[in-house]
C-alpha cells in the first residue's frame, strides 16, 4: 500500500482537510532531522542515505499560510487552515519576541528557552540547538533553543515521592519562610542533564546538607534549581548570539510562583516579565493564522496585544549572585557522569 510521512501537524491537517492537504511548516519539518534549515528543503543527501523517497514527504510551507480548507462535513463550512507551527516556536511568537535577542522561557514539566536570532542561523558552540522559529511573509526567522529535562517535575517529585509538600501552590510560601537554602543545592538530573551539558549519565543529587537544614530549605533548593538551569542556558545563548539579554518573557504552569520569578530575575540580573495571557502557544498560533487571513496586516499590530501582568526586577547584590551561582556549578559538576560506570 501507499505510505505518506509527516509530523503530528501533517496528520491533523490531512484529517481536517479530508485527505486533501499533505503538508507541514518549516518549524515542524526541522524536527525530523532530514530537513535542511538553510535551503528550506528536504535534504537529498540524508534522504538517499536513509532510503526515504521524497514523494512520501509533506510539502513544507511557512508557519503563517493558508494550507487548505477543512472538509465541510466537519464544521459545516470550509474553514481555512491558516497556521502550523511547533509548540515552543508558537509560544515565542505569542510572546511577540520578534527582535533579535528577545527571549522567552516556558516553565513546564521541563523548561524550554528560545532566543530569536532573526534571519541569521547562529551556529551554537555551547550545546544549544540552532533551529527555525517560524516562516512568515516569505522570510524565515531563526532562533537558538535550549531545554531542560526537568523543571516543574522537581516539584512533583518533592510532592509525590518525598511527601514534603501537598501541592505545588504551597512552594511559594515555603520558600519565603526561610531567607535562603542554608547552602543546599538540588540538581534535578533524574534522567540526565540536557542543555548545555547533554550528559545522559548525570544523576540527581542534593548537596550541602547540614544538621540545620530543614524541609523548607530543600523545597526552596528545588524551586531555585529551575532558575539555575535557565541561567546556564541563557548564558550560553548570550555567548552564541553575541546579544545582550535585556528582558526575559515567561510563560508556563509555574509562573504564578512570584518567588520563582523574583529569584530568576535576581539570578539573571535582568527584568522578568509575566504576561496577562499565559496560554502563549495557542495565542501565537492564532496570531499566525490571523496574519495569514489578513485579520492583522503585520507583526507591528501584534506588539500592543501583549499585556504585562507583573514585572520582576533584580534586587540581589552581585557578590551574592556570583557566590550562589558558583555553588550551583560546583554541585552540577558533582552530578555529571555519575552513572557512567554502570553500563
Amino acid at each position: 500500500g501507499d505510505l505518506l510521512f509527516g509530523t503530528v501537524d501533517t496528520w491533523l491537517m490531512w484529517k481536517l482537510s479530508g485527505g486533501t492537504v499533505h503538508a507541514t511548516d518549516y518549524s515542524n519539518a526541522s524536527r525530523t532531522m532530514i530537513f535542511n534549515i538553510h535551503t528550506l528543503d528536504w535534504d537529498d543527501e540524508l534522504l538517499e542515505a536513509l532510503r526515504i523517497p521524497r514523494k512520501m514527504l509533506p510539502e513544507v510551507k511557512p508557519s503563517s499560510y493558508i494550507y487548505g480548507y477543512t472538509d465541510p462535513k466537519i464544521f459545516g463550512a470550509k474553514v481555512p487552515i491558516a497556521s502550523s507551527i511547533g509548540d515552543q516556536q508558537a509560544a515565542l511568537f505569542g510572546q511577540t519576541c520578534f527582535e533579535e535577542g528577545s527571549s522567552k522561557a516556558t516553565y513546564g514539566t521541563g523548561a524550554f528557552l528560545m532566543m530569536t536570532t532573526g534571519k541569521k542561523a547562529v551556529e551554537s558552540k555551547n550545546g544549544l540547538l540552532t533551529t527555525i522559529a517560524w516562516g512568515l511573509n516569505n522570510e524565515v526567522i531563526y532562533c537558538l533553543e535550549g531545554n531542560t529535562f526537568v523543571a516543574g517535575a522537581t516539584i512533583q517529585w518533592l510532592r509525590d515521592e518525598l511527601k514534603m509538600i501537598k501541592s505545588a501552590s504551597e512552594t511559594e510560601d515555603i520558600c519565603l519562610s526561610v531567607p535562603d537554602t542554608n547552602g543546599v543545592y538540588l540538581v534535578p538530573a533524574f534522567v540526565g542533564i540536557a542543555a548545555p551539558y547533554w550528559d545522559q549519565y548525570a544523576r540527581a543529587s542534593i548537596h550541602g546538607i547540614t544538621r540545620g537544614v530543614n524541609r523548607a530549605h530543600i523545597v526552596r533548593a528545588g524551586v531555585e534549581s529551575m532558575c539555575y538551569q535557565i541561567k546556564e542556558i541563557l548564558d550560553a545563548m548570550i555567548v552564541d548570539g553575541g546579544i545582550e539579554l535585556k528582558e526575559l518573557k515567561v510563560d508556563g504552569g509555574a509562573i504564578n510562583n512570584n518567588f520563582l520569578l523574583q529569584f530568576q530575575s535576581d539570578l539573571l540580573n535582568v527584568t522578568v516579565a509575566r504576561p496577562v495571557v499565559t496560554e502563549l502557544t495557542a495565542l501565537g498560533t492564532a496570531y499566525l493564522a490571523g496574519l495569514a487571513v489578513g485579520y492583522w496586516k503585520n507583526t507591528d499590530e501584534l506588539l500592543d496585544k501583549w499585556q504585562l501582568d507583573r514585572k520582576f526586577t533584580p534586587n540581589m547584590d552581585e557578590a551574592v549572585r556570583a557566590k550562589l551561582y558558583k555553588g550551583w556549578k560546583k554541585a552540577v559538576q558533582r552530578s555529571l557522569r555519575w552513572a557512567e560506570d554502570e553500563e
